[in-house]
């Protein structure tokens, strides 16, 4: 018999006595398992009650997202999936969320209130309409050239924001602070390009403005959240709470690490555990280089031998010792020390989350937006070996399954769904790839030069051909033994 599961915890204090101090952008799984839950272990100390979060968010699916989180009073269901046994909490962090419109109205009139102080973000990595090929803030982008030209109707998170810091500044408002809770480099910078940038485009003083008076603090976030589906819901009915359609579950581990730059208050987030430093690049280069980077190691050949989850690809032996490999051997070497961690320890504490069989997140959703998430994770690590004069094979060949991946078939002829905004693209150059690998090394907005790099171009090349021919556990298996 299975022991008895424990009771669903509740907020401890009064929400009617909880008012918004906040406005996140942005509410999937991984705010509410990781921003919500902070704030709510706040306020069952008694503590940041006036720093409630009002939800909202600007596409389509966040109307449904609204409409779901206001039939439960705006609570949501965290499920903790430690191996030693489960746990579920209600999350009361959240006090409303806004109505969701395409001109941004309602948004726009909750972001200018004073009470609040903080807007935060999760928009996802590809969300900030950064250039890949010049890393830059792209202000060509058809949905920038749109708010630039009707800066009172936004149809994007940032326009909506330069609209409501106008607003404040002209009735003499404190601005709010701007936190990006995405796993980006230098969330915080790249968060002020988009906002500042914008800006520009139509009220160049308004972004000069913003540039001296609007704090965009930098931050590291981390917990593991898979997507809702069966299971999940599954898991929460297990609990009596069946009858929520969007619980969320996430691993027991969780990390914040910010820089205390808000200049109109914070909640006291230290006394849950957040780490205030100024040396966030540090953590968040680590965190991205083996994590992310690792989730991508994981991936590609997890996905070409047809495994589900990500705990059984841990439990392949060609999966796990590449992915070691390359993080020992390609990764780490690069990786900046950060204060108080023992990369190798951090590494293995990793390799131990991507095991948890609890998780079941999955294969597939750790492939997903490669071409978003390659020049982020992967590439940077990859310049640096090669800088260095260091072993780059490894990371060569994690590209090279990339490329392989997105041709659509996996090993045993499994067809792959679409799994990248550009997977059509993708698939075509990948195909192509398989005659001509430099054709898949041109997009310089993944690889920016790199592709004219003989070394790196002759590796992929190499192992590419051989994912082809003989297929990935060789391949891999070749690679494990120097061969």
């Amino acid at each position: 018999m299975h022991a008895p599961l424990p009771p669903v915890a509740l907020p401890a204090y009064d929400r009617a006595k909880v008012t918004p101090g906040i406005v996140h952008i942005g509410l999937g799984n991984f705010h509410r398992a990781h921003m919500a839950v902070y704030l709510d272990d706040l306020m069952n100390q008694g503590l940041a009650l006036d720093w409630g979060i009002l939800g909202a968010g600007v596409r389509p699916a966040d109307a449904a997202m609204r409409q779901a989180m206001l039939a439960q009073d705006c609570l949501s269901t965290v499920i903790e999936l430690d191996p030693a046994g489960k746990t579920a909490r209600r999350v009361g962090a959240m006090v409303g969320f806004v109505e969701v419109a395409t001109d941004n109205a309602p948004l726009i009139a909750a972001m200018t209130n004073p009470r609040i102080r903080i807007v935060s973000l999760t928009v996802t990595e590809g969300g900030y309409f950064v250039s890949a090929e010049t890393g830059a803030f792209d202000a060509t982008a058809p949905a920038i050239l749109a708010d630039a030209q009707t800066p009172d109707r936004p149809g994007t998170a940032f326009g909506a924001i330069v609209a409501a810091l106008k607003a404040r500044r002209a009735a003499g408002t404190p601005p709010f602070t701007v936190m990006s809770c995405d796993n980006l480099p230098g969330n915080g910078h790249v968060t002020q390009a988009a906002v500042t940038g914008l800006a520009h485009l139509s009220d160049p003083a308004l972004a000069d403005w913003i540039e001296v008076n609007v704090a965009f603090p930098n931050g590291m976030v981390d917990r593991i959240t898979p997507a809702t589906g069966p299971r999940e819901r599954s898991i929460a009915a297990s609990f009596g709470l069946g009858d929520d359609p969007i619980p969320v579950t996430c691993e027991p581990f969780r990390q914040w690490v910010l820089e205390d730059h808000f200049p109109n208050g914070r909640p006291p987030l230290e006394a849950v555990g957040v780490t205030f430093t100024k040396d966030v690049h540090a953590f968040e280069a680590m965190k991205i280089r083996i994590l992310n980077g690792g989730h991508a190691l994981i991936a590609y050949p997890g996905g070409m031998l047809d495994i589900e989850y990500v705990h059984q690809a841990m439990a392949h032996p060609l999966v796990r010792g590449f992915l070691d490999k390359v993080t020992r051997n390609e990764i780490m070497p690069y990786v900046a020390p950060v204060p108080g961690t023992d990369l190798a320890a951090y590494s293995a504490l990793i390799q131990d989350r991507f095991s948890n069989p609890e998780v079941a997140d999955t294969v597939q959703r750790l492939c997903l937006d490669g071409s978003n998430r390659q020049p982020k994770f992967i590439v940077p690590s990859l310049r640096d070996a090669l800088a260095a004069g260091g072993s780059i094979d490894g990371l060569a060949l994690a590209s090279a399954l990339w490329c392989r991946y997105c041709a659509g078939t996996t090993d045993r002829g499994t067809v792959i769904p679409p799994n990248d905004p550009n997977w059509d693209r993708l698939t075509a150059r990948a195909k192509t790839a398989r005659q001509d690998p430099a054709h898949w090394l041109a997009m310089t907005e993944v690889y920016g030069d790199l592709g004219q790099n003989p070394r790196f171009a002759s590796a992929f090349a190499r192992y590419l051909v051989s994912l082809w021919n003989v297929g990935t556990a060789p391949t891999v298996k070749a690679y494990l033994a120097g061969a």
